[in-house]
């Protein structure tokens, strides 16, 4: 029988623990976001490979992060938490060794989603870990926390990451992930060496699980690959559709009838879930796919340094943090459809406002929307929260909040490919339109480009300078005309998630909840938002 040693951390263990755990926190996050600032330089050392398969490591690391976290749970059952947690991080170095060695896509890829498997296995027990070391009466501040290892990452993630791409090179992001993952699993489990756990043998659905990663595998692939292979007129990708369609009823009637099931598809049957997380994934796929073109885009297209990207990206901190100390706290006693409405109206406004950019050289016309962008970030995810999780049990909620994370986090990586997509149909588009309306065949009296590049001629400019530049002019153009497009098609969805929230049944909580049902939603909550 397994002996269990209740006894708590004290002292400078307690405190140098806690580090470990938010400094693992932080490291898996931190490769979620930073990478997306190096994907132009990763993708140019690879072989030269396109910018867009060099995306493909970041949608296939977030398909993993995701599938990772219900073989967690069964895991860590078998196993306990602090053993499976000192397992993953070294793993987790192990695969960080070779992204950093990489030569080839080939290499890079696998490794890449082995990365992100043993990182999503830690988010979930790195939670459960801490909060065991907590007595009751200061959960909620180790909750806290957590919530601050949380948002570090994504508030230094993109400038630290282009730095790191101008000034040492992208490879140093997954050479420090090594001494520091290895440190973390030593710390770790020299602190709670020997410490027993409860063994729980709970049957994994196995069969579910496969089925849910050819759904998510399958799906993004095909959308990795579709621009490049050119659709359905590729026979993998046919095939692999067809796998896909077949696996999808498959999975929904094996998991009506699986008592514990991968994905729980009946927790839907709950209206105020089904609306919270539908509004959390389209949300989260459009804020997610736009934020990774535009960061690539603007180094593409507008000539942005890296950590001048980054730096842009950093201005949504100002606004994001304080609003994220005080969300959990408003939305408690307000229906939280009033704050989600409002903030959904937000983010149409502000990506409306991205949508109309028009001046390259202008860094004051992309600076103020991504400040307010930052505050309606913010208080994006705590009032869909709190409508998802309203009116499930209290053994519902902890497993709701798993996969409401987990089907956020696999639409963030079709987000990004999506986006890509968009901006790889709509660039041709403006660019025969531009050349059409300046180059005087849908209006002769303009006949712009031939003109300036007779006038550049005769100043002396060699002929095939001038139409490159023409070109070079023109592209450019087109492109940002293409990504307005996405950020205004991203509006008009939230317009319509506005108009959805008010579906669900309305929020209000009892005046004064117990300390166990307050810990519990924000904990539930922590770990939807986390990732």
């Amino acid at each position: 029988m397994t002996v269990v040693f209740p006894r708590r951390l004290r002292g400078w263990r307690f405190v140098l623990f806690n580090i470990a755990l938010g400094l693992g926190h932080m490291i898996v996050l931190f490769n979620a976001g930073s990478y997306i600032a190096l994907m132009p330089h990763v993708a140019g050392d690879l072989g030269g490979v396109l910018p867009s398969l060099g995306t493909w490591a970041q949608t296939d690391f977030m398909i993993a992060l995701a599938l990772a976290f219900p073989i967690a749970r069964w895991l860590s059952g078998r196993f306990g938490d602090y053993r499976l947690f000192a397992v993953a991080f070294v793993v987790y170095a192990a695969a960080s060794y070779f992204c950093a060695v990489s030569e080839s896509l080939r290499l890079f890829l696998p490794a890449r989603i082995v990365l992100g498997f043993a990182g999503g296995i830690t988010l979930p027990i790195g939670q459960a870990l801490l909060l065991k070391e907590y007595p009751a009466r200061l959960k909620s501040v180790g909750l806290g926390t957590w919530g601050l290892f949380t948002l570090a990452p994504f508030t230094i993630g993109f400038p630290i990451g282009g730095w790191l791409a101008d000034e040492v090179g992208w490879r140093y992001l997954f050479y420090l992930n090594i001494p520091s993952a290895l440190a973390i699993a030593g710390v770790t489990g020299s602190l709670l060496y020997g410490r027993g756990f409860q063994r729980r043998y709970i049957r994994f659905d196995f069969v579910g699980f496969i089925l849910l990663a050819l759904l998510l595998g399958g799906t993004q692939t095909i959308l990795n690959q579709g621009n490049d292979f050119d659709w359905f007129d590729s026979a993998f990708l046919r095939g692999l559709l067809i796998v896909v369609l077949v696996a999808l009823p498959c999975f929904v009637v094996w998991e009506l009838a699986e008592r514990h099931p991968a994905l729980d598809i009946r927790l839907f049957t709950h209206r105020n879930f089904a609306v919270g997380v539908t509004c959390l994934v389209a949300g989260f796929l459009s804020i997610q796919g736009l934020l990774s073109l535009f960061i690539v885009q603007l180094q593409l297209l507008l000539g942005y340094s890296s950590l001048l990207a980054g730096i842009l990206f950093l201005m949504m901190i100002f606004l994001a943090a304080p609003v994220i100390a005080v969300m959990h706290e408003l939305v408690k006693g307000v229906d939280a459809r009033v704050f989600a409405c409002l903030n959904l109206l937000g983010l149409a406004f502000t990506l409306f406002w991205i949508g109309l950019f028009d001046d390259p050289a202008s860094f004051d016309q992309i600076v103020w929307p991504m400040l307010l962008l930052g505050f309606f970030l913010g208080s994006f995810f705590t009032p869909l929260t709190a409508i998802a999780l309203h009116g499930l049990s209290p053994a519902q909620v902890v497993r709701a909040a798993e996969e409401a994370a987990l089907l956020r986090i696999a639409a963030g990586a079709i987000g990004i490919t999506l986006q890509g997509v968009m901006l790889f149909r709509r660039s041709p588009f403006h660019q025969l339109h531009l050349a059409d309306q300046f180059g005087g065949r849908r209006f002769p009296s303009l006949d712009l480009l031939p003109r300036l590049s007779s006038r550049l001629e005769s100043l002396g400019f060699d002929p095939a300078m001038v139409q490159g530049k023409l070109f070079a002019l023109i592209k450019q153009q087109s492109g940002i005309l293409a990504l307005n497009d996405a950020f205004l098609m991203g509006s008009y969805l939230f317009l319509g998630l506005a108009a959805l929230v008010w579906l669900a049944h309305p929020t209000h909580r009892p005046l004064h909840p117990s300390r166990a049902e307050d810990l519990r939603e924000t904990r539930a909550e922590e770990l939807m938002e986390q990732p």
